[in-house]
């Protein structure tokens, strides 16, 4: 026999349960509330969507957006648009945290977009007339990258101790006076005709037909610092829903779609 306070007791229970239900159905990674990912056009988003269906077999459920910059998938992070990006490596996420005050913080490693050097003008860098006009991203972090790719070329020599936040004024020997052209990284294979030579992230060579293996003219190698990681809010990293995407990116299928698609030019987990 129920008992007043029982039904008091029962009746609350009923209130509550429609909140409890909302709460389990707005869960990160349901269909109701899916994962948002922020991710660069290109060939991020070509193996996030992989990703993507790997997690799908998990009945874990993400939203792409997709950007066409590199500042725009942090900001985004930051308001709470998304809840996790993957497009920026280690030195580009450290450089975005000392100019925005962004408190991001990686939660795992995906692909090497392999920067390459490509000219439609010469066959090697050592025929790069006097004056040669050379373009490189005009972020810091990829424009310092650039730089340091171009001196291990031997296209100029950089001042000792020069890094990846190298700038155009640690070039201490030039002795061809090289020109350097700094441009939009997305812009630079549009570029490639209106210059001598260019240096071309994998993101944006891939789409535009180049293969920085076969046909660059200076390439970097496997033990890049530029691996692209998958980064969110800090306090967010240890969340279930964060560590799922990090781990979807070992997945064999995940390997399989690069190595077919990208012959080389994409590199997992390196």
């Amino acid at each position: 026999m129920l008992t007043k306070r029982s039904l008091t007791l029962t009746g609350a229970a009923a209130l509550l349960l429609p909140s409890v239900l909302r709460a389990q159905a707005a869960e990160v990674g349901t269909t109701a509330r899916p994962l948002r990912v922020g991710v660069t056009s290109g060939v991020h988003a070509q193996v996030l969507e992989v990703a993507r269906d790997v997690l799908a077999r998990e009945n874990f459920v993400i939203k792409i957006t997709e950007f066409s910059d590199f500042i725009q998938p942090n900001a985004a992070l930051a308001a709470g648009e998304i809840d996790i990006n993957t497009y920026q490596h280690q030195p580009f996420l450290d450089a975005q945290k000392q100019q925005r005050g962004f408190d991001f913080v990686p939660v795992g490693r995906t692909v090497l977009t392999v920067m390459g050097v490509f000219s439609r003008k010469v066959k090697t860098l050592t025929d790069l007339p006097n004056g040669a006009r050379v373009a490189i991203p005009n972020d810091p972090t990829n424009g310092g990258r650039a730089l340091l790719l171009l001196a291990k070329a031997g296209v100029f020599k950089l001042r000792d101790g020069a890094d990846f936040r190298a700038t155009v004024a640690d070039i201490a020997e030039n002795p061809k006076r090289i020109r350097i052209v700094e441009l939009e990284a997305a812009s630079i294979a549009r570029s490639l005709d209106d210059v001598d030579a260019a240096a071309i992230t994998g993101n944006y060579a891939v789409p535009a037909g180049l293969n920085p293996v076969k046909e660059a003219l200076a390439v970097e190698g496997a033990d890049s610092v530029y691996t692209v990681l998958v980064v969110t809010r800090r306090g967010d990293e240890a969340k279930p829903w964060a560590q799922k995407l990090a781990r979807a990116y070992a997945d064999p299928a995940v390997k399989d779609f690069v190595e077919k698609t990208f012959g080389g030019a994409v590199i997992v987990g390196a």
